[in-house]
């Protein structure tokens, strides 16, 4: 399993956790405990990190590069079951994307994720990364979508300046005949620096995790449904998405969506083998409303923000971390 960086710098704060061998007197254990909790924080939003087996495909022949660049990296999305609590009024009919190949359309995603984080009694510390607004052309294929990425921005100076060489950017969605997404395939240009492509994994796998599959039976307008999936992350979270369908105009959805996230382990087992933290507290839970039309490859439109506490604790020291979280994923024009 690999996480995905969180922000810029995450990736390489967790490299230097290491276990240090030996037994630690009670002094350094605090201070491990303590640089570990900070140096780790930002990487325990489910949202804000994507972990899972991420496989490579070499566009170019192989040289001394850094990982990733030349190569389109895959990561596979944890399958998804739908339950319908209510079929909704008639007339009903099962919701199917249709989607010739060659379909195209227009659309914009932003991201933006906010991470609050205490450590004991200390101030309250702020490690948000930048909002990102991607335009993108999706193009319909035979067994997902293609995306083309535009001219991505972010009200943060350095971060923008280091998105300008992904313009022209592939990236691509596997998916089901329900709309599930099964698979997210990111093939940042090669001039596209680390920070830009933490940036853009950290928004598209947000993305991913706020989309909604559709049911196996047929609805109608007030239909009720679960989305029942595991989101991977370093805390391993069940998923489950309440979709309701509010009103329906030809092939134009309207879905009111409710998400709550738990956790599926008491424990973090921490990076590089660093021990792990108890998890003494964890609300995430979010709504949104998005417009999905059936012969379009994206959501038209919409909002869904998740957000809420969490708090962990080391065992070694009762060194305690809690943390505010909101992510908020848009679609428009």
């Amino acid at each position: 399993m690999t996480v995905l960086s969180s922000s810029p710098g995450s990736a390489n704060a967790t490299a230097r956790c290491t276990r240090t061998p030996g037994r630690a007197r009670p002094g350094q254990r605090a201070t491990r405990s303590g640089v570990l909790l900070i140096v780790l924080a930002v990487t325990l939003s489910a949202f804000g990190v994507g972990c899972s087996d991420r496989s490579e495909t070499t566009t170019e022949s192989d040289s001394a590069e850094p990982l990733g660049i030349g190569k389109e990296v895959t990561m596979p999305i944890a399958a998804v079951t739908t339950t319908v609590l209510d079929p909704g009024a008639e007339p009903r009919s099962a919701l199917r994307p249709t989607l010739p190949p060659g379909t195209t359309q227009q659309v914009t995603l932003r991201t933006d994720h906010h991470i609050e984080q205490q450590i004991d009694t200390q101030a309250v510390r702020d490690f948000s990364p930048p909002a990102v607004t991607i335009p993108l052309t999706a193009e319909a294929g035979t067994d997902g979508v293609e995306l083309t990425l535009g001219t991505v921005t972010s009200p943060d100076p350095a971060l923008a300046k280091a998105l300008l060489p992904a313009d022209g950017s592939r990236a691509g969605l596997d998916m089901s005949e329900l709309g599930a997404i099964t698979a997210l395939r990111l093939a940042p240009k090669a001039a596209t620096s680390d920070a830009a492509r933490a940036a853009l994994e950290q928004a598209f796998y947000q993305a991913v995790y706020q989309s909604i599959a559709f049911p196996d039976d047929a609805v109608g307008e007030g239909a009720v449904w679960t989305v029942r999936q595991q989101v991977s992350g370093s805390v391993p979270l069940e998923q489950v998405t309440t979709a309701t369908l509010t009103h329906r105009e030809g092939s134009l959805l309207t879905i009111h969506l409710d998400v709550t996230q738990t956790p599926k382990s008491t424990v973090w087992h921490l990076p590089n083998e660093a021990g792990q933290l108890e998890i003494i507290d964890y609300l995430m839970r979010g709504t949104g409303v998005i417009t999905v039309d059936l012969g379009m490859p994206l959501p038209v439109s919409g909002s869904v923000e998740v957000g809420g506490n969490q708090a962990y604790r080391d065992p070694h020291s009762a060194v305690t971390l809690r943390q505010t979280l909101r992510t908020q994923v848009q679609w428009g024009a």
